[in-house]
This record gives C-alpha cells, structure tokens and sequence, in this order.
C-alpha cells in the first residue's frame, strides 16, 4: 500500500500492507493482552503490532531473567526447594525485574484500549485500504488464509505460521528466538533421549533456565497466527465489500424503460 500523501484529508487507516507484512486495527481484549505480557514481557507488545517496543522489552527480559536467574529461582520455588530459589537468585539484577515487568503489563493493557478507540475511529472514517503491494524483494497482498493451518505451521515449528500469512518481523522473531533457546536448552537432545526411555539421561542434559522460556514463546507463536489469519480473513471480506459495493450496481435498481 502507498503512503497516504500529504494532502490527503484521511486521519485514520484501518491498516496499512508493506512488503514485511499487513498492519491492522482490530479489537482486542485488553486483559487477553496484558496477560501475554505478564507470561513474558514483550509478548503483548508483538501481539500489537508494536514491533521495537516489544522487541525492546522481550531482549531485556531475556538478558535480565538470565543475569537474575529468574527461572532457576521459580523451577525451585515450584518443586518446594525454597533456600535454593533464594541462594540462586542474584541481587545485583533481581532488583530490576519487577519495575520492567509491571511496566510490560501496564502498557500493554494501555495501548490496547487506546488502539481499541483508534479502531472505533478508523471503522467511522472507513478509509480505503489498497491490497496489494510489490517491490523488488517481496509481494505482499490481501487474501483468504485458513487460520488451522496457520496454528498447525507454528505448532511444527515457530515462525512458520507467521510467513504463511505473511509476517515477516514476527516470523524473524518467532524462529529466531525459538531456535536459539532450543539451542541453549538442550531441548532436542532432551526429547531424544525421553522419546528412547532414557529419563535420566534427558535430566541431565537439559538446560532448566532456557527450556523455562519455551512454552511461552511456543504457545504464543501458535496463538498469534492463528489470531492474525482470523483478522486478515476479516480485513480481506471489508475490502472485498468496500471495492463490489463501489463497482458494481445495486441490484434493485429499476433499469429505464428500453425500446
């Protein structure tokens, strides 16, 4: 889609279509939200569309809960072994966490009740939204997705429900994180060894601190495609109604009388 030029009268888009990817209002529970960044800070953020602020937040939870030991301290904490969770927990860092965490839900619950009102707005104004954009690296347009194969891509693997719809900074994020904490978890190793009954030897290789961060961003990755595929679906049928209703004629309309 083309910039909007600077004369022109529009305040609001509904969304916008570059090359990496299709960025749109839609409503969105504000608790659904924050609950993702309270499950990992960052995460609510991407699940905006706000791309470097959730970038910003999710890289300084992982340096942070690593420096801290966050995670040792909560596998700890879960498994009953409370002196542990505190000798593991570093003071030097553990005192920063909890204003970056409070922040990462708080602002996440804002901005969705404000991207909310942005979107009742732009709904009004209903702007046109042009669907197809090229350039010499990328082809980007609107079109129909079934969400279930999206959820099913990112189930085998994250990041890749995010190209099937076509999101690039999402799928950068999604497989590149993915593959570096399952990296540092030992997690395939791990599930080598329990798939063949070797339990104890899965334990002992597995990295606890990172394989903690998987689920989250596993579950997410599943969520946010399929959530998005939903949403573009909605998008494509209001542009696809926007562009029959312009061009083609009403159906009852009473043709002159033709000799």
């Amino acid at each position: 889609m083309d910039r909007p030029a600077p004369s022109s009268t529009v305040r609001r888009y509904m969304a916008y279509l570059s090359t990496l990817g299709t960025t749109q209002l839609h409503l969105r529970n504000p608790f659904v939200i924050a609950w993702w960044s309270m499950a990992y800070p960052g995460l609510g953020h991407l699940l905006l569309s706000k791309y470097l602020r959730g970038f910003l937040l999710f890289n300084w939870e992982v340096f942070l809960n690593y420096k801290a030991h966050i995670n040792l301290g909560i596998l700890y904490s879960f498994t009953g072994r409370f002196e542990m969770a505190k000798n593991a927990l570093d003071i030097t860092w553990v005192m920063l966490y909890a204003p970056t965490y409070l922040f990462a839900v708080w602002d996440s619950y804002r901005t969705t009740v404000d991207l909310n009102l942005q979107y009742i707005l732009a709904s009004r104004e209903d702007a046109e939204v042009k669907m197809f954009n090229i350039n010499s690296i990328e082809i980007n347009y609107l079109d129909k997705r079934t969400p279930w194969i999206a959820l099913a891509w990112s189930a085998l693997m994250p990041g890749l429900g995010q190209i099937y719809i076509h999101r690039i900074p999402s799928a950068f994020f999604s497989m590149g994180w993915f593959i570096v904490m399952a990296y540092l978890s030992k997690l395939l190793p791990a599930l080598h060894y329990t798939l063949l009954g070797h339990f104890e030897l899965a334990k002992s290789v597995v990295d606890a601190h990172w394989l903690l961060n998987i689920p989250c961003i596993y579950v997410w990755c599943m969520y946010e495609a399929y959530v998005n595929t939903v949403e573009n679906n909605k998008l494509f049928d209001w542009e696809q109604s926007k562009f029959l209703k312009k061009n083609y004629q009403y159906k009852y309309f009473k043709m002159p009388f033709v000799r």
